[in-house]
């Protein structure tokens, strides 16, 4: 497996574009088992990262996808994918996000060249904050979409109105997102294209962690159906499989690795 160094973190701060999802991570608890099961899902290679020895970037194509933090056990923390979004200060969106009945898991902490927080919103749903430089090749990451972001959330106009005070959406900030409410979800745009969904219909108190309010990353990959063989073939779980009334084979699944971290594998690239 390629375990080559990255390059210099880009330019790009999260103030050029914050509000956006800039960012998704696995905080896991074994790095090397976790870089071998998605390996094997999904072909990727993984590269080391400023941060330290427990960061790992994932690749696809040279396409930076994703990051790996193997600090679950020594944070005492669910293994899970997160979404990252780009904030201009993470203590002042810390500071709204409790003000407006979330919490504060972790943070904000220091990881130069920049800050971090991990919050959950008033339902659960957990998410992270990131202010400072983005990881080098974010445009690449950008312009590809090789990852999604979508919250299941009680309700969709609550939630938005949460987070658009948190993370100053639709605010008269120059360069701030755009909320839409399109049929029944709430939409986000950043310069226009699509970058998150949110729509109703989650349970708070559902034992099944899937109904509970979640942020879902979706990873667009060529073959779902490989996708579910492989993770089947490691160890993971087929949480569920998903078609159209007319498309064999699945264009979409729900899955989890060995550690219970869940995700959707889909085939179609429109967000």
């Amino acid at each position: 497996m390629n375990r080559d160094t990255t390059v210099q973190d880009d330019v790009i701060s999260s103030e050029s574009v914050f509000g956006a999802p800039c960012w998704v991570s696995l905080t896991a608890r074994d790095e090397a088992a976790a870089e071998d099961y998605y390996h094997a899902v999904f072909g990727w290679k993984f590269r080391s990262f400023a941060l330290g020895d427990r960061f790992r970037i994932a690749y696809a194509n040279d396409v930076p996808v994703a990051g790996i933090s193997a600090v679950a056990s020594m944070w005492q923390m669910a293994v899970a994918w997160t979404p990252y979004f780009a904030v201009s200060s993470a203590d002042e969106a810390v500071a709204r996000g409790q003000e407006r009945g979330g919490t504060t898991a972790v943070g904000p902490i220091a990881f130069p060249p920049g800050r971090a927080a991990l919050l959950a919103d008033r339902d659960g749903a957990v998410f992270g904050i990131w202010e400072g430089r983005l990881i080098s090749g974010w445009e690449s990451w950008r312009r590809a979409a090789p990852a999604f972001v979508r919250l299941h959330t009680r309700d969709a106009f609550d939630a938005a109105m949460f987070y658009g005070e948190v993370l100053e959406w639709a605010s008269p900030k120059p360069g701030c997102c755009e909320v839409h409410y399109e049929a029944d979800e709430v939409v986000l745009r950043s310069e226009g294209e699509i970058v998150a969904r949110i729509h109703s219909g989650a349970v708070e108190a559902a034992p099944d962690p899937t109904i509970r309010p979640h942020w879902q990353i979706h990873f667009a990959v060529p073959d779902v159906e490989a996708c579910v063989g492989a993770a089947r073939a490691h160890g993971g779980t087929v949480v569920r499989v998903g078609t159209s009334h007319t498309e064999t084979p699945p264009t979409e699944a729900v899955l989890r690795d060995p550690d219970g971290a869940q995700f959707t594998v889909t085939s179609r690239k429109d967000r």
